[in-house]
């Protein structure tokens, strides 16, 4: 992919409720792609869009089947933010203070979130959920949001990405309500550093969460790791040979630019070829056998120096220095009820207004096709390239997208 292009990118574009934008580019150019849902029509609620002549919209868009993109990438992997805020405030991805919180009208409900997961597994061919936030767990009703999926979809993987804190008292309801494995934000085994990134003194309760949710029988469980120049990046080895002794896959996450003080910078990313090189100082890294698919993570076996048995397994999201966009598979609603067709766009589209205006299941769907027929090419324009010097970080936070 060549990530050198003489055009600028569009800046920011906010997208308040109600409000309605197209995209530019390649898209517009195919036709205007609704970013706010379906229109309220005079008479009366609207079952849907009307379907054209044949399969493919004026937008491009296919009218049936699952959630294709312009450059005929699949989304079957959906993640779902159930809330936007947190009980801690890690530097990578939130201010100190002064974060606004969505109010609880514009949250989706439990049913909502239900029914968004059902039509994109039964309609749109979503094969797995991660259910993310924000921290999920300050969702007092995530194990009934949990069952109802669950109850609607019995062989749907579904994963929750979570600080654990809190986790140890919930632990064996999410997985009795059908929750099947989790990934844990730990990025320090140092209560001091830990306190430092987080911004709150909470290592033990993260830890006692682990525990809880491995004799709950979740599994498997991924600890997720950014590295942070000059704060953690001398606990690579130690967090690998942690995780491994206790079961759990150690996942290494460059820092991206996603966070609330807008200090992110190219030159502090602790790049997946330092991250390896770090790890092989005492362990063998041989490739995953089984391949990586559109897995955001590249995976390794893990083997201690002079020892032929498997010790575990270590996964690198390398969105900055050796981006993946080529075969992302990912769709993200928002605790808002919007589309996000990228992580890093700066477009969204309003699906839960046409939820709630009354649109029914196929309406849905045509609605989220078009989102992700625009998606672009990767890092939220048709360039590649987090560290480009047009490059326009997105107005939300990682806490109000979802991971």
């Amino acid at each position: 992919m060549d990530a050198e292009h003489t055009h600028t990118t569009p800046g920011p574009v906010p997208v308040p409720l109600g409000a309605t934008i197209t995209t530019a580019g390649p898209a517009a150019q195919l036709g205007a792609v609704r970013t706010t849902g379906v229109p309220r029509p005079a008479g009366g609620l609207r079952p849907g869009p009307q379907r054209e002549p044949g399969a493919v919209r004026a937008t491009g868009a296919p009218t049936e089947g699952g959630l294709l993109d312009r450059f005929n990438r699949v989304a079957t992997d959906l993640r779902v933010s159930v809330i936007d805020k947190c009980n801690l405030r890690c530097t990578y991805c939130m201010p100190a203070d002064g974060m606004p919180w969505l109010p609880q009208t514009q949250l989706m409900t439990a049913d909502e979130i239900r029914r968004i997961v059902r039509v994109a597994v039964q309609s749109l061919g979503a094969e797995e959920l991660r259910i993310t936030g924000g921290e999920p767990l300050v969702r007092k009703d995530l194990e009934h949001i949990i069952a109802g999926i669950r109850a609607d979809n019995p062989d749907l993987p579904i994963a929750l990405t979570t600080n654990a804190v809190g986790l140890d008292r919930r632990a064996q309801d999410l997985k009795d309500a059908g929750l099947s494995r989790l990934n844990v934000s730990l990025d320090t085994l140092h209560p001091e550093t830990f306190a430092e990134l987080t911004r709150r003194p909470h290592l033990d309760k993260v830890l006692a969460g682990l525990q809880a949710a491995r004799a709950a029988g979740l599994g498997p469980i991924k600890i997720n790791a950014v590295l942070l120049r000059g704060i953690n990046d001398t606990e690579v080895v130690p967090l690998v040979d942690w995780a491994v002794s206790n079961g759990f896959e150690m996942r290494f996450i460059e820092d991206m630019p996603l966070d609330g003080d807008r200090s992110w910078s190219a030159t502090n990313v602790i790049a997946a070829r330092d991250i390896r090189s770090a790890i092989e100082e005492a362990f063998t890294l041989t490739a995953d056998p089984r391949g990586r698919g559109a897995a955001p993570a590249e995976r390794w076996e893990v083997r201690r120096h002079g020892e032929t048995s498997l010790a575990g397994h270590v996964g690198i999201i390398s969105s900055v220095t050796e981006p993946f966009c080529a075969a992302c598979s990912r769709t993200r609603i928002t605790a808002d009820g919007r589309i996000r067709s990228c992580l890093f766009s700066h477009e969204e589209t309003d699906l839960l207004t046409a939820l709630r205006d009354g649109a029914d299941d196929e309406g849905i769907a045509q609605i989220w096709r078009d989102a992700m027929w625009a998606k672009p090419r990767a890092h939220g324009s048709d360039r590649v390239g987090l560290a480009r010097a047009d490059f326009v970080q997105p107005e939300r936070t990682m806490s109000a997208i979802g991971g």
